[in-house]
């Protein structure tokens, strides 16, 4: 009966179906032969699964890609027509029938779920670890006092409150209310919900929530929670490739809202963070920055003048997590780190930064790229907020110890090591961490090289520099297939452990590796540009040297990473043949080294019918060093200059500088010739006069610039008395009238047979000429020139230039032996110059009024044609305080004893105290302006 039953109730239903569908879809089916119950049973089942698959369809259609990821569909009204459908085809009964059945409805699907049904929370049982480490938490404790102490000094630090009264762009409360999408990058934590249940709590609602799931083995529960939610603002986004930590970066690419918050998994932010973050971020001093809760401070520098690795254990110097609960740190202030953990906070606009440089590597340290590549391109920096300890709804963190539930990257031994590998790589290109704000450092050279050929060009003078006691120099190198580290350590004869070791003395730029990527040299050169930069504000160079010859577009990008910082560094580019040349330069002071290309140094010629001697001097003057500077060049002819002197003036090829021609209209003599031949443009422009008959050194120019460097423009030297610089070394006493034969070798055996001194002598046959002075020898001049010279008011006691007519060089020493002037002369073996005099015919020489004989050999010197550094004590110029000083008569006097005899004759253009004064001048005008005591 049971089972007839059974059958005659499956017989009703059937018929039941097969009629309703009859009228339904088919009409009434009068006349026709009746179908079979499988047949009708079949139909049945055809017309649901139809209905099904355009429920699908539509299904489908809305979750494709194309659809927008910050709308959620609305699925509704298909749910509505499927269960109208129902209701009409199937009896509740029949259902109940093939409820088993896996390809009939999946009706639990189209049921709504609520969070509290699929939310799964992290078990937190045990409490927050705190260290018992006194000395620990002392060094750490102290550390952070300085870091907060320097910061509050130099950019201000501001509490929580204060930061909420300072003026933002975002009205919170207005229409200018920011849009925030937040980015939650979920793997294995069971702490979605507790975040989303926070942000829709938050005081200043998010735009969008974006949730990520990037080979997750819970792919499927964490989409059933977002679904739960049932909220169009919340996007489920997933993938089954794991992009791992950049690809959460990536997708915040795409988003059109103003500000971009990356949250970790381990991070329950309080209710009110969104309202902080973005009042923050919209303030004029924050709002190029990243902001978030978790920060680190990067190791600081040992006493051994190594970096440890961040996770040292026991050392002050491994730096600071902040805050860091183990140590009783907490923030109360907001503080600026080298990078981020766990969350970020910025504008969508900066999110772009992070895709500059390829990463280190895609394995771990995007926070650290992140913080890196901001400060590097954007100059952007990385801040830790503060809290309020009494609200935890102020806290970006408000559960800890969640950081402390599963492993983290930072506790494996092989990532501590990856990770110390990348920020050493990012401080050793150019990263300011807090440790080099706080400890600006100061060196002597930095060398940058672009290729190994370079680097070998360089290696003697920065060889010299790193063997020059007190002297630092450290050299950058291209990277990659332009020049390895490892390359040009080989070329430097230093271990290839050098490019690893983390200790300041070659920096691999990493550029070269950019150049199998791209054929532009766009890339590389803002590697060059923005690593050199902040190397230079790291390590304050007083100079940055490379060859002449280096890539013009690096060369640019070199010279605006060094006149940007604004530090005074100063760019040398040195030509390969003059390197070895200049190592006097690494004895040079720090101070001195930055006016390296601040002079000025003219050739200033007086010719006009020795062309012969013209040539000669023309030839020495090509074969010189000019170390890549701009050396203009001048030919001052007179009235009856020949033919043959034009000619050769007027082809003759200059290649350091501007050539200039200038012939006076009216004969005026050698002492107008020689005087009118140069005038100062500047107090940096220096004049060197030279003489046809004059042949020069090829060090001639180096001499000049290294006694430059080291008695004027050296910022510790005082030496206002120093008014030229002469290339030639005299053999007689020239003002006494029997001309007796010196030797400076001799004469200064017991000081040093090389040393260079000082003479109240001016050098008519070869001699630079300082601006200030050569005003001051104009004014002076006009005052009391006469053609008689007897009738000129100076005598100088025992001089024979008293009787001196037509000469420029009577009237410099006349002034020089009143104000206390003096000229730097060099003394090598045997009076070897930087010029010699041949004393070939001209206005003096073999002129008919002059009875005096003139024997060649006392005034033709030989010229130095090696480096005059080897001669020089201890291989270098002498500090000035240690040069000895002759007066007219070549006779040892201080400084003081030739300013005293200047104003004993009391025969200057003013009237002084002829004890304790002479006169000073107007240096910009050259005239006499008061007297002073000296």
């Amino acid at each position: 009966m049971m089972g007839g039953l059974d059958r005659n109730t499956n017989t009703r239903s059937r018929d039941y179906l097969e009629g309703m569908l009859s009228d339904y879809v088919g009409g009434k089916s009068k006349g026709k032969p009746q179908k079979s119950t499988s047949a009708r049973l079949v139909t049945a089942l055809t017309c649901l699964q139809f209905a099904f698959a355009v429920y699908a369809t539509f299904l489908l259609y809305y979750m494709s890609p194309s659809i927008d990821l910050r709308t959620k569909p609305d699925f509704t009204w298909a749910t509505k027509i499927a269960q109208q459908w129902k209701q009409y085809i199937i009896p509740p009964h029949i259902i109940g029938h093939y409820q088993d059945s896996a390809s009939l409805v999946r009706l639990a699907e189209i049921q709504p779920i609520t969070p509290s049904e699929v939310c799964e929370h992290e078990k937190i049982d045990f409490e927050q670890k705190k260290s018992s480490d006194a000395q620990m938490i002392k060094l750490k404790t102290e550390l952070y006092h300085e870091v907060l102490d320097f910061q509050s000094q130099n950019i201000g630090t501001e509490t929580l409150a204060q930061l909420m009264a300072m003026k933002s762009k975002w009205d919170l409360k207005g229409p200018n209310r920011p849009k925030v999408t937040v980015i939650l990058n979920h793997f294995k934590r069971k702490t979605l919900c507790a975040q989303l249940d926070t942000l829709l709590q938050q005081t200043l609602p998010f735009h969008h929530v974006w949730v990520l799931s990037f080979g997750s083995p819970n792919e499927l529960s964490l989409k059933r929670i977002v679904d739960s939610y049932n909220d169009s603002r919340i996007s489920f986004i997933s993938s089954n490739y794991d992009f791992k930590y950049y690809g959460r970066f990536q997708m915040a690419l795409q988003t059109e809202a103003d500000l971009v918050y990356i949250v970790d998994d381990d991070m329950i932010p309080g209710k009110k963070m969104l309202q902080i973050l973005s009042h923050v971020a919209g303030t004029e001093k924050y709002k190029n920055s990243n902001l978030g809760s978790i920060g680190r401070i990067l190791p600081f520098r040992q006493k051994d003048f190594t970096f440890p690795s961040y996770r040292k254990f026991r050392s002050k110097e491994a730096g600071l997590y902040l805050p860091d609960p183990a140590y009783d740190i907490t923030l109360d202030k907001i503080v600026q780190v080298d990078f981020l953990s766990s969350s970020w906070f910025l504008s969508a606009e900066l999110i772009k930064t992070l895709f500059i440089e390829t990463p280190f590597t895609f394995s771990t340290g995007e926070d650290l790229h992140l913080s890196y590549q901001l400060q590097k391109y954007r100059n952007a920096g990385s801040f830790v907020l503060p809290v309020d300890p009494k609200d935890k709804e102020t806290w970006g963190d408000s559960e800890h110890r969640l950081a402390y539930v599963s492993e983290t990257t930072v506790i494996f031994k092989d990532i501590v090591q990856v990770r110390d590998d990348q920020w050493w790589k990012a401080l050793s290109t150019g990263y300011i961490t807090q440790w080099a704000a706080m400890h600006p450092q100061k060196i002597d050279a930095l060398f940058y090289a672009h290729s190994v050929d370079e680097v070998k060009a360089l290696a003697p003078l920065l060889a010299k520099f790193r063997s020059t006691v007190g002297k630092k120099a450290y050299i950058a190198v291209s990277g990659g297939n332009f020049c390895p580290c490892e390359d040009a350590a080989t070329a430097l004869r230093w271990p290839k452990l050098v490019c690893n070791e983390r200790r300041f003395k070659i920096f691999d730029l990493a550029v070269g590796a950019l150049s199998d990527i791209s054929n532009s040299e766009v890339v590389v050169l803002q590697g060059v540009y923005a690593s050199m930069k902040g190397l230079i504000k790291i390590h304050n160079p007083s100079v940055v040297i490379a060859v002449a010859d280096i890539d013009p577009n690096v060369k640019k990008t070199l010279k605006m990473a060094t006149e940007t910082n604004g530090n005074g560094t100063t760019l040398v580019l040195l030509p390969r043949s003059s390197v070895s040349k200049v190592l006097w330069m690494a004895d040079l002071r720090t101070t001195a080294l930055p006016n390296w290309n601040r002079m000025r140094i003219s050739v200033n010629i007086i010719t006009q019918n020795r062309v012969h001697s013209l040539t000669r001097l023309l030839k020495s003057l090509n074969d010189a060093y000019y170390l890549g500077d701009e050396v203009p060049i001048s030919f001052n002819m007179d009235s009856k200059v020949d033919e043959a002197t034009i000619r050769l003036v007027s082809s003759f090829e200059w290649p350091h500088g501007p050539k200039t021609l200038k012939r006076r209209i009216i004969q005026g003599g050698l002492i107008r010739a020689v005087s009118e031949s140069w005038y100062p443009s500047s107090d940096d422009d220096f004049g060197l006069l030279l003489e046809d008959d004059i042949e020069v050194s090829p060090y001639y120019y180096l001499w000049i610039k290294y006694a430059l460097l080291a008695y004027h423009y050296d910022p510790q030297v005082s030496l206002p008395e120093l008014s030229s610089i002469s290339l030639y070394t005299p053999r007689i006493v020239e003002v006494v009238k029997e001309r007796p034969k010196w030797n400076p070798t001799v004469f200064f055996k017991n000081i040093h047979p090389n040393t260079p001194y000082f003479h109240q002598l001016p050098c008519s046959w070869g001699a630079v000429f300082f601006p200030k002075q050569w005003r001051e020898f104009y004014v002076y001049m006009n005052m009391r020139f006469t053609e008689d010279a007897k009738k000129n008011p100076v005598q100088i006691p025992k001089s024979r230039t008293n009787g001196w007519q037509a000469s420029w060089k009577k009237f410099l020493i006349d002034m020089m032996y009143l104000r206390g002037y003096v000229s730097l002369y060099p003394n090598f073996p045997n009076q070897a110059s930087f010029s010699t005099n041949h004393m070939e015919p001209g206005a003096h020489i073999s002129a008919k009024d002059n009875v005096v004989n003139h024997d060649k050999s006392d005034f033709e010197v030989p010229l130095l044609k090696e480096d005059f550094r080897n001669f020089l004590p201890g291989g270098k110029l002498p500090p000035a305080s240690r040069l000895p000083s002759l007066n007219l008569f070549n006779m040892p006097v201080s400084l003081k004893g030739l300013k005293a005899a200047g104003a004993k004759l009391g025969q200057d253009v003013i009237g002084c105290n002829n004890a304790t004064e002479i006169v000073m001048v107007d240096h910009q005008t050259g005239l006499p302006a008061r007297c002073a005591r000296f």
